[in-house]
């Protein structure tokens, strides 16, 4: 069972996951999400997808997650995690075919020290964002994030790889890439032209088969986002 329409207060809980099957709750334009359809598409995993409405949530979907959040996952025994990092790092680990993490612990323990650092920079995406809807100055948070981005692109020369992880498309890539795909939505100007190689590391992430298979336009988040600035956000925008 997958579908696109959002299941919403009042809906009905959809039936069990299939045996051969995960399954993913989701919302369409959630970058957290993202990051494990990302995983699910990078993997080849056979799976689902229920597409939760954030704000009138279904009743049935606080006994499958009590934080009430997407993405999780739920398994055909009826085991559900969520958490984007924590399902990301479960599929993995279940599905070993093309693996995403490195194998020693180090290694591991390198990309979640890197997605740490990331988690410091995602509030700005928002606070931008929002900040812009309301007509406040967002300069100083402006220079403030292509500070960040200035310091990704020096941790791409130190490494001299393609990407954050290597010369192939790792986990961290993954769990990073859903933001700089909003990132046009924030209306920089020129917000990657002091990081070459934060630049290159984009245009390779959007070649890559999973991205393509779950990417949305700039102007299609553009939309999204105006509903959700108005307060009455459309998850089915689109359909």
């Amino acid at each position: 069972m997958s579908t696109d329409r959002c299941f919403a207060k009042g809906s009905a809980a959809p039936g069990p996951v299939p045996k051969d099957h995960i399954r993913l709750y989701s919302m369409r334009f959630c970058p957290f999400a993202q990051r494990t359809r990302l995983v699910l598409n990078a993997k080849g995993i056979k799976h689902d997808t229920i597409n939760i409405n954030l704000k009138e949530k279904p009743e049935w979907f606080f006994e499958k997650n009590p934080l009430g959040l997407v993405p999780a996952l739920e398994t055909p025994a009826g085991e559900v995690i969520y958490e984007s990092p924590i399902t990301c790092d479960y599929l993995d680990e279940v599905y070993p075919e093309k693996k995403l993490l490195p194998a020693s612990p180090y290694g591991k323990a390198q990309q979640k020290m890197m997605l740490e650092h990331f988690s410091k920079v995602i509030p700005y995406f928002y606070k931008i964002q929002t900040g812009r809807g309301k007509g406040e100055d967002v300069s100083g948070l402006e220079a403030e994030l292509k500070e960040k981005f200035v310091k990704l692109n020096e941790d791409l020369v130190k490494k001299k790889t393609k990407f954050f992880g290597g010369d192939s498309i790792t986990m961290i890539d993954y769990m990073m890439w859903p933001f700089f795909e909003r990132l046009e939505i924030l209306e920089l100007k020129n917000p990657l032209e002091d990081t070459p190689e934060l630049k290159k590391w984009t245009e390779r992430m959007l070649q890559d088969p999973a991205v393509k298979s779950t990417i949305n336009s700039a102007d299609t988040y553009k939309a999204f986002y105006k509903t959700v600035a108005a307060g009455k956000p459309d998850y089915d925008f689109g359909l």
